[in-house]
């Protein structure tokens, strides 16, 4: 892991979810969001027990309608239910003041609320509304997200922040009144809601776009402007390596400079995809960053003219999905199991080498190479694998070692 030496983190106002805590020396936190209609209770509640168990440690449901509000009560108990203790956090837009009033039980079951300052209420109906959603997290005792977002900028807002632009003897370009404009309406809104009594633990900020270097920027002077917790994504990634890459290219910077509490992928799901995509990626991100360990990590070669048979890719591919689907049991019967290196290796040049860093690896014969596969332990020749037995064997192997070296017994 990172040490703080050299990877201070910034030290935020600790706000506990259930359970959860974001911010102060808490490690980063992974969240998910639904993309079914939270009104249909057994399709929610089933993608929310995935989200879960594939590692998201807070996931948020949209809370439209007031089926939907009506519905979150009826969710939470079947998880309950299920054995899935898992904070979920109610979506707001537009209309989240009513819908909080006229479903309480709503209101108390959400773990926390997430309130967009740009369209909570327009005109007159803004501070009212606001106020409201404010003070019923008061009277339950939630914690509230203040989550701006550049596609729905608080308009009036922006708006004056551009008229104080055209006094200045140099203006400044319209990207830098557009940043201005997010990084005030989080700030400001989190220091309307400390006026009207809700405590900076109970606050968590957001300010997302779709652009890497601009959420760059945003969340750097967010940092500096404020001691609340930041929960960081890019908003609209996009889909496959596209969101993968972009997500990753401006998280990564930020939390290498200790900037962020809890993180999203926010991908869009390929036809027929899986919503928990955006877990792995949240993890993936986090662990390859030495910030967090989830799931043994698999290490293997990317192939070459050597490696002209694909049994390194289907051995590596084994092995990762083995790993993975263990690890929520190995979570509670084999503590520190996350922790665990796996090397998968196509040849002799960089094979045995790779291996001796792993806990585990394997060096698989190239082109031409001898047909055997030696095994390291620990650094250590363990054993040569041969015949068509190998992927089983080699699996095996990492069964065993991880019950003698991380049982809880």
């Amino acid at each position: 892991m990172i040490s703080e030496e050299t990877h201070p983190r910034r030290a935020a106002h600790a706000v506990h979810v259930d359970g959860v805590t974001l911010g102060g020396r808490a490690p980063i936190v992974v969240q998910s969001m639904t993309n079914t209609d939270t009104a249909d209770v057994p399709a929610t509640t089933r993608q929310i027990a995935e989200l879960a168990r594939a590692g998201s440690e807070l996931v948020r449901v949209t809370v439209n309608t007031a089926e939907a509000a009506a519905a979150v009560p009826h969710i939470v108990e079947r998880l309950d239910t299920m054995g899935v203790r898992v904070p979920i956090i109610g979506d707001f837009h537009y209309n989240g003041h009513k819908l909080l009033a006229d479903e309480p039980a709503c209101a108390r079951s959400l773990a926390k609320y997430r309130i967009n300052p740009g369209n909570v209420g327009f005109g007159k109906k803004k501070d009212s509304q606001f106020a409201a959603m404010i003070e019923t997290a008061i009277g339950h005792d939630k914690p509230v997200r203040i989550g701006v977002n550049w596609g729905s900028l608080d308009q009036a807002l922006a708006q004056q922040l551009m008229d104080e632009n055209a006094q200045r003897a140099q203006p400044w370009d319209a990207a830098a009144v557009m940043r201005e404009a997010l990084v005030r309406s989080a700030v400001d809104s989190a220091a309307r809601a400390e006026a009207l009594g809700l405590a900076p633990d109970r606050i968590v900020l957001s300010a997302k776009v779709s652009g890497v270097q601009e959420l760059i920027s945003v969340y750097r002077e967010l940092a500096r402007r404020s001691q609340h917790a930041l929960h960081l994504g890019l908003t609209e990634a996009g889909m496959g390596s596209k969101g993968i890459v972009a997500s990753t290219a401006a998280l990564s910077v930020l939390l290498q400079e200790g900037i962020g509490d809890t993180i999203r992928i926010s991908l869009t799901p390929e036809p027929g995809g899986s919503r928990t995509q955006e877990v792995v990626v949240a993890q993936e991100l986090l662990q390859t960053m030495g910030l967090r360990a989830f799931t043994p990590m698999v290490t293997a070669c990317p192939g070459c003219g050597r490696t002209t048979s694909s049994f390194f890719q289907e051995l590596a591919k084994t092995v990762q999905d083995h790993v993975r689907a263990r690890m929520p049991e190995w979570r509670i019967s084999h503590p520190g199991a996350e922790n665990l290196t796996l090397a998968v290796m196509g040849c002799v040049v960089n094979g045995p080498g790779e291996s001796k860093h792993a806990h585990i690896g394997i060096s698989l014969p190239g082109t031409g190479e001898a047909p055997a596969a030696p095994v390291f332990i620990d650094g250590e020749k363990a054993v040569t694998l041969r015949g068509e037995r190998i992927a089983e064997e080699f699996v095996a192997l990492i069964d065993d070692y991880v019950d003698k070296r991380f049982s809880a017994s």
